[in-house]
């Protein structure tokens, strides 16, 4: 059933995260200085939703709509439209560049609206969904790295557009899913482009940092070079594989599997584990006879560290394989739920060879119960709803014959080659 329309109209912020583990919403209102006020969030269990595909509409549409009935409620006002995250496999990053000649004149408005138009005409989508189309940064006659060609002067002027692109379909799905819940899509958000808002400062994005998210049923793991995302590849495993690895281990539910991993598990060992038992309920109850399981923490511990393994062996080969090798030093940045696992950096800095933090959103206002990194997504979905990012996403075409040209060697595409080539 249809919501009843609201009586009081609001410049509103909504983000909406639907994740494999959980789907949470959040409504902010930008205030006079452009900084977020947080005015509700909302989260329920997810439904109908396996690796970040959807696989269920129905329980997916009314896991959306729980949570986001459930921020409005909180903020005494209802969101029209929403900023969703997309976290599925199957995305894929890449630059273009356009020039145009200006004659040696001084740059107009008109002159840099004409070059957008020409790169949004010279974008192939390549039989995918573009999610972002950013404007990085301006070339004026050799000169990269300009940010505000207006007022200058120039023979040729030229853009560098990142582009994030996803496949059509789960996209088209998530869209659907969403406005099967009576929400308007505003944007639908790639998770790294939304997580990098919320975790990442603007220095660490410069020199080169590997953002990984530990999701519940996908791990993604971006890097970012030169101010931009320079590649991503997602993993299709994550934190849930460790709870089904407890699950079935043990012999007892999912859900007494992730208590014990949150309350007791750790990504690294101590000499007491072997001392230390844990009580776990069987998978059939107390019932008929069945008592409770005892095991020791070093043997949670050790079918954690199992899956995280072959998790960190997929995790360096996907770094490996965006170029992110090269002279020690480079951070990494882990976000998620699955971040939230005691000694988990450590133990990644171990198994990668790297300095690793986790990485917290950093919005002010956020309740307690949302400022983990299991929430950085939901976070940098707002923050990227409230930025006044120039996207040139919106009616993409196929490449135009007229206008700019369009060229694969551009300066940011250089810049991120030499990152990946480790200078």
């Amino acid at each position: 059933m249809k919501r009843p329309t609201p009586t009081v109209q609001r410049t509103l912020v909504g983000a909406l995260d639907v994740g494999s583990s959980k789907v949470c919403a959040l409504i902010a209102e930008p205030g006079e200085d452009g900084a977020l006020n947080i005015l509700g969030t909302g989260q329920r269990a997810s439904r109908g939703v396996k690796r970040g595909f959807i696989s269920d509409m129905a329980a997916c549409e009314a896991a959306i709509r729980e949570a986001v009935e459930q921020a409005e409620r909180i903020a005494a006002t209802r969101v029209e439209q929403v900023y969703v995250g997309f976290s599925a496999g199957g995305m894929v990053s890449d630059v273009a560049n356009v020039e145009v000649a200006i004659g040696g004149r001084q740059i107009g408005q008109s002159d840099i609206d004409a070059l957008l138009d020409a790169g949004r005409d010279a974008i192939d989508p390549k039989d995918r969904t573009i999610l972002h189309a950013v404007p990085a940064f301006y070339t004026l006659d050799g000169l990269d790295g300009v940010k505000k060609p207006l007022g200058l002067h120039a023979d040729k002027l030229a853009v560098d557009i990142h582009l994030v692109a996803a496949e059509p379909a789960p996209a088209a799905n998530l869209d659907l899913c969403v406005r099967s819940a009576h929400l308007g899509v505003e944007a639908i958000v790639a998770s790294p482009v939304a997580t990098g808002k919320s975790c990442l400062s603007d220095e660490e994005r410069e020199l080169g940092v590997a953002l990984v998210e530990l999701g519940a049923g996908v791990t993604n793991v971006s890097v970012f070079a030169v101010g931009t995302l320079a590649g991503l590849k997602s993993i299709p495993m994550g934190a849930g594989d460790i709870t089904d690895d407890i699950a079935s281990t043990f012999g007892t539910r999912r859900a007494e599997a992730e208590r014990i991993k949150c309350f007791y598990g750790s990504a690294s060992t101590t000499p007491r584990d072997n001392h230390d038992m844990i009580e776990l309920a069987p998978i059939a109850g107390g019932g008929d006879g069945v008592e409770s399981a005892r095991i020791t923490r070093a043997e949670l511990v050790a079918v954690i560290r199992r899956r995280l393994d072959q998790l960190t062996g997929e995790i360096a080969a996907a770094l490996k394989q965006l170029g992110f090798s090269g002279p020690l030093g480079r951070q990494v940045v882990i976000t998620g739920g699955g971040a939230e696992l005691k000694g988990i950096a450590d133990y990644l800095q171990g198994a990668l060879g790297r300095t690793v933090r986790v990485g917290r959103p950093r919005l002010p206002g956020l309740p307690e119960a949302h400022s983990g990194p299991a929430f950085a997504t939901l976070a940098g979905l707002a923050q990227f709803a409230g930025s006044d990012e120039l996207d040139l996403r919106v009616r993409m075409v196929r490449p135009s014959k007229t206008g700019g040209r369009a060229s694969s060697g551009s300066v940011l595409q250089r810049l991120i080659t030499a990152f990946r080539s480790g200078y």
